[in-house]
């Protein structure tokens, strides 16, 4: 997977924006004005996506690489490597699942702007 792939990806979900917030090296995707993906740009070794608590920790014992989310809070953040140990396409379905629990956090009525 490349850089170019992840970053469409995440920007084809509806209402999906990007941005730097913390420094020039760290990509963040939102909803929402709400975080659900974070990448290194210049690295592009791994991204933290939010993950539900029992899922984080079955995803964690079944793969090498998906750790604990860096810097993250651990028990709802897992670091997942795009090291090959991953197969690319459970990567994409952990980003629309981070995706998807940031969206279904929001409120109705800023569901329903982004899907209008």
């Amino acid at each position: 997977m490349t850089i170019d792939f992840f970053r469409d990806y995440c920007l084809s979900r509806p209402g999906s924006t990007e941005d730097t917030p913390f420094d020039e090296n760290t990509l963040c995707f939102r909803v929402g004005g709400k975080i659900y993906a974070i990448i290194d740009i210049y690295l592009f070794e791994s991204v933290n996506l939010k993950c539900d608590p029992v899922e984080a920790v079955i995803l964690r014992e079944k793969y090498e690489g998906i750790v604990p989310g860096y810097h993250m809070n651990k028990k709802h953040w897992n670091t997942v490597y795009f090291n090959g140990s991953v197969p690319d396409k459970l990567i994409l379905e952990l980003v629309d699942h981070s995706y998807a629990l940031v969206f279904n956090s929001l409120s109705k009525k800023i569901k329903t702007q982004i899907l209008s």
